[in-house]
């Protein structure tokens, strides 16, 4: 069996990339509890399960596009134009289910756009998103809404329970990102759909010879990762009691490819699953927290996260060498 098999299966914990992070990840997970002592309090625990369950699901929904040679950098702004203007709907006086079916409709004809422009103009993702990202926020700040902060509408009884809730002791956003693995899980192992994304992924040019509709597979991928990015901004709104516009400005879309390429997702396709994901977003995780309670600078904590980036990218080069085919689609 081939490497490629071995990742893309996910079958046993190898000492491969993906198998190092868990290691590193153990080993930070100890590092901290000894030397930080408010590390392992039942409010940082928390706090680390909610921002976890964010960063994983935004990464399952990138890891979508990335298993098939793609990269989608709008899905922040996708979640803060779609999240933000349901509010704003629901505060105007609309019902707060009818505005979040009409965020719904507004984040797909995002996705659809971007889907679109990549399928069809051919323009290497990585640019396209670059560019679409500022436009849709663009879209959303001023004509949408003006304001930055919005606060989650009230007598919302189940976005109360979603945020702040648990089920058997675990909090529901955990079990939100549980059930949005499993979904993708599901749908990367055994549907045609998800064995279509790795072959467009692991060799573009014999997908399309051997009669896969890889357009319209595109533009499905994009429609994807932005629903997943909508129901990511519904349980910020909803863990927060509120959303903030200026989410859009942050670095977060950075620390979820972060989280994919540590992961061990190849960024040269064909590789890669939801095992991968969940490993790179508990390191990620882990060291946010950490730097978070040594009370890191903002730009300490870039920096810190740039060179994890680079050395993901470095392992990454190392771990799925560049093919002929990769050369000729220009990257990501």
């Amino acid at each position: 069996m081939s490497e490629k098999e071995k990742t893309k299966g996910g079958k046993g914990l190898s000492f491969s990339q993906e198998g190092i992070v868990f290691l590193l990840t153990l080993a930070l997970f100890v590092a901290f509890s000894i030397i930080l002592p408010n590390f392992l309090t039942s409010g940082n625990v928390i706090a680390l399960m909610r921002s976890v369950s964010i960063l994983g699901m935004l990464a399952l929904g990138m890891s979508l596009v990335v298993i098939g040679r793609g990269v989608d950098l709008t899905m922040v702004a996708t979640l803060v134009v779609g999240v933000v203007w349901a509010v704003k709907l629901t505060n105007d006086g609309m019902p707060f289910g009818e505005a979040l079916f009409y965020g719904g409709l507004l984040v797909s004809a995002f996705g659809l756009i971007v889907g679109l422009i990549v399928a069809f103009a051919e323009i290497p993702p990585i640019f396209t998103t670059l560019a679409m990202a500022p436009v849709i926020f663009g879209i959303g700040n001023p004509f949408l809404f003006k304001q930055d902060t919005h606060n989650a509408p009230r007598n919302v009884e189940w976005l109360g329970d979603l945020g702040f809730g648990a089920t058997l002791g675990i909090p529901n956003t955990i079990l939100v990102f549980g059930l949005v693995a499993l979904v993708i899980h599901l749908i990367l192992r055994y549907t045609r759909f998800g064995r279509s994304i790795y072959a467009m992924g692991d060799n573009p040019l014999a997908a399309r010879m051997t009669g896969l509709p890889l357009r319209p597979i595109i533009v499905s991928q994009y429609i994807m990762t932005a629903l997943v990015a909508y129901l990511v901004g519904l349980v910020i709104l909803a863990s927060n009691s509120g959303i903030n516009s200026r989410l859009a400005y942050t670095t977060l879309v950075y620390d979820v490819l972060l989280v994919v390429v540590l992961g061990g997702i190849g960024l040269s396709g064909g590789r890669g699953g939801v095992r991968n994901v969940i490993v790179g977003t508990l390191f990620v995780g882990t060291l946010l927290s950490g730097m978070t309670i040594l009370n890191l600078s903002l730009t300490a904590q870039n920096l810190i996260k740039s060179v994890v980036m680079m050395l993901a990218l470095i392992a990454d080069t190392l771990v799925n060498p560049r093919d002929e085919q990769t050369s000729q689609q220009g990257d990501i």
